[in-house]
């Protein structure tokens, strides 16, 4: 069935600028404002919430980058261990030099980079060199001490007051990262603490997306954000101090309830008068629960984002890059919301083309994969490995050839070229498997459209598999994973290797 819009992105940035704006003027001109999530390129939201613009919060950005300062956190253990951002198979460290450049395209500059929890980690002063010779401001904090306990250290010369303070101009100070336990609260209250020991007023407050506080707490939407921070061992709950102290239920995570006792006694002794805020839900300014428009359509894409992330999970596990108890999380919740993988439109006809690859006996190297891609009007296409291409690879070009209404018979790459790529990998780059990734297919693609009107035809509607649901049986190769991220494809796979070899590159 075609996606049905379920999310208005213009009136959740009227809604969105105004909640900022009110809270700026709330602290005397002065906000630190903490952005949660993915600034940019958030397909997460883009999944759950469909019609969601991934970039709507550079949107909101734009609106206010007259008053707004940006200030990016990366936390030093992150570049040290190479963490990686997996939509974009890059390193956090990677994607803030990204940042920079994508707010730059935006019109928007970054004021500096705080690398957090510092301490000399050989990495992080690498990062820290590269940057700084760039022409980028740098800073680096190191871990608050006394933090969470002892609020008299924390609030002192010896905690925030060790960090040097960042030089901003604007009304409001974003202050962002590539992914979660960045430091950005840190931050926030480090500089909060600098302000008012010169005499400054200044507020604090936390924008972000997910949980959304103002739907039920089981929406499948709050369950898909559990799902997708199953490794973190995130949890969704009522905020109890918003219950208590206004009669309404809101819904918050855990890591923010815990904390809001000791960030409330912190803001309060920077401060020294009572807080503003009576909640964790206080002290947000998320209104991403208002451009909710069709509550059915985003349900639907959320639970499918539920499964989505259990298969992320088992494939991490399977590479060692998750534990156990992630996957066993993942798997709860999927079933908690009464669903399973067959709940997955394209997994079934997936392990279908791979049974069918068996028995004809058109595997490679013994492993039989299938694919299987659900085009925009609702059908399904398939393919499956073989000694000639992956089997990612042959589901692309069946999908072209769907949309370009090109024959089955009609080959779109000739054998001259398939043949001339796999002796060029085999004699030449010594490779040691000579069937095509994605990747390496899509380039023979676009030389074979140079002569060949219909495969010219075909590369034409690649970008219709955009936002496509795809399922593999197997975990892809770089290649094919690369290949499939590019073209916007929303992937799944089963937790199996499509190769008895340890080493793939």
């Amino acid at each position: 069935m075609p996606k049905m819009t379920g999310f208005d992105n213009e009136k959740y940035l009227e809604e969105q600028t105004a909640a900022i704006l009110q809270r700026v003027n709330r602290f005397n001109n002065k906000l630190y404002l903490e952005f949660g999530g993915k600034l940019l390129y958030d397909m997460h939201a883009a999944r759950v919430l469909p019609g969601f613009d991934p970039n709507v919060k550079m949107r909101l950005l734009q609106r206010l980058k007259d008053k707004a300062d940006v200030i990016i956190c990366i936390y030093a253990g992150d570049i040290e261990r190479k963490k990686m951002r997996a939509d974009f198979g890059i390193s956090y460290d990677s994607d803030a030099l990204k940042l920079i450049d994508d707010l730059a395209e935006w019109e928007i500059s970054v004021s500096s980079v705080v690398i957090t929890r510092f301490d000399g980690q050989p990495s992080a002063m690498m990062f820290k060199n590269k940057l700084e010779r760039r022409g980028i401001k740098v800073y680096t904090h190191k871990f608050t001490k006394g933090y969470p306990t002892d609020i008299d250290t924390i609030v002192s010369d010896e905690g925030y007051g060790a960090n040097a303070y960042i030089e901003t101009l604007m009304p409001i100070t974003v202050v962002t990262a590539p992914g979660p336990c960045s430091g950005k609260l840190a931050t926030c209250l480090s500089q909060l603490y600098h302000d008012y020991r010169h005499g400054r007023t200044s507020g604090y407050a936390k924008f972000e997306t997910f949980p959304i506080w103002n739907i039920p707490l089981k929406h499948a939407v709050n369950i898909s954000y559990e799902a997708a921070t199953a490794d973190l061992k995130d949890f969704n709950l009522i905020d109890s101090f918003h219950l208590e102290a206004y009669n309404e239920k809101t819904v918050n995570y855990n890591r923010d309830v815990e904390i809001f006792p000791v960030l409330k006694r912190i803001i309060e002794k920077i401060t020294g008068k009572p807080s503003f805020y009576k909640s964790p839900t206080d002290m947000g300014v998320n209104c991403a629960g208002y451009g909710i428009i069709d509550d059915e359509a985003v349900q639907e894409a959320a639970m499918q984002e539920i499964i989505r992330r259990y298969f992320r999970y088992a494939c991490e596990y399977a590479m060692g890059f998750a534990d156990r108890e992630t996957v066993q999380r993942a798997e709860l919740l999927m079933k908690e919301s009464g669903l399973g993988s067959e709940n997955r439109t394209v997994v079934s006809p997936a392990r279908e083309a791979a049974r069918r690859a068996e028995a004809s006996g058109k595997g490679n190297e013994g492993v039989y994969c299938g694919a299987a891609l659900e085009l925009p009007d609702g059908s399904i296409v398939t393919g499956c490995n073989s000694p000639l291409m992956h089997a990612a690879s042959a589901l692309v070009l069946n999908s072209a050839k769907k949309l370009a209404d090109i024959p089955d018979s009609l080959d779109l790459l000739p054998a001259t070229i398939t043949g001339s790529l796999a002796r060029f990998k085999k004699e030449v780059l010594n490779g040691k498997m000579m069937s095509l990734d994605l990747e390496e297919t899509l380039i023979a693609l676009s030389i074979s459209a140079t002569v060949n009107s219909a495969a010219e035809l075909a590369v034409k509607k690649l970008k219709d598999l955009r936002g496509c649901e795809v399922h593999l049986t197997h975990i892809p190769t770089p290649g094919d994973e690369a290949g499939l991220r590019k073209l916007g494809a929303n992937v799944t796979s089963d937790p199996d290797f499509a190769t008895k070899c340890l080493f793939v590159n």
